[in-house]
């Protein structure tokens, strides 16, 4: 799926009437990269929903990208929805805080973001423990992308409550056959 992701150059230099601008614009995999590396150090993660965790979550959310899906709020969604988790056992507002989280990132870690797209975000995160689907492709492959890695708390992921038919699929080949 990497022919499908945003391709900028990262440093550009312009010319206008003599005088020269030089910016860098981030690729989509920069800009996940970025958000990694800034939860390793500023996000206290617990085991069950650690690294280890968003990086599993980040791995399934690459195979449920399809034309409609938006890979970088699936990317981002990996490496955010649980960075504002109090504990490891229920904690029904850590997608609520997530949500939150972001918007105080929106002018820094994610100024590179379009609006639409931390909206997105944001509403992945807000409803990813209480809602099966939404009906939009993105938010639901970021939901199953989380659910596809219940099996490392026990809990074997149902084919039913996955939000999408690639999620379904996977559960049933990884989990059922």
């Amino acid at each position: 799926m990497r022919e499908d992701r945003l391709r900028w150059s990262l440093l550009s230099l312009y010319c206008i009437r003599g005088f020269f601008f030089t910016f860098t614009v981030f690729t989509m995999d920069d800009i996940i990269r970025r958000t990694r590396e800034f939860v390793l150090t500023h996000v206290h993660a617990s085991g069950v929903h650690g690294i280890d965790h968003w990086d599993r979550v980040y791995e399934n959310g690459q195979e449920l990208i399809t034309p409609k899906v938006k890979p970088l709020v699936v990317g981002l969604f990996a490496y955010l929805h649980d960075s504002c988790r109090l504990n490891d056992g229920r904690d029904t507002e850590h997608g609520r805080r997530a949500a939150d989280y972001i918007s105080t990132l929106r002018d820094t870690l994610l100024k590179d973001v379009s609006d639409g797209d931390i909206q997105l975000l944001k509403t992945a995160c807000r409803l990813h423990t209480g809602t099966v689907s939404t009906g939009n492709p993105t938010i639901d492959a970021c939901f199953d992308a989380d659910r596809l890695d219940l099996w490392r708390v026990g809990v074997i992921p149902a084919p039913g409550r996955m939000a999408t038919e690639k999620g379904r699929e996977i559960a049933i080949k990884t989990f059922y056959q």
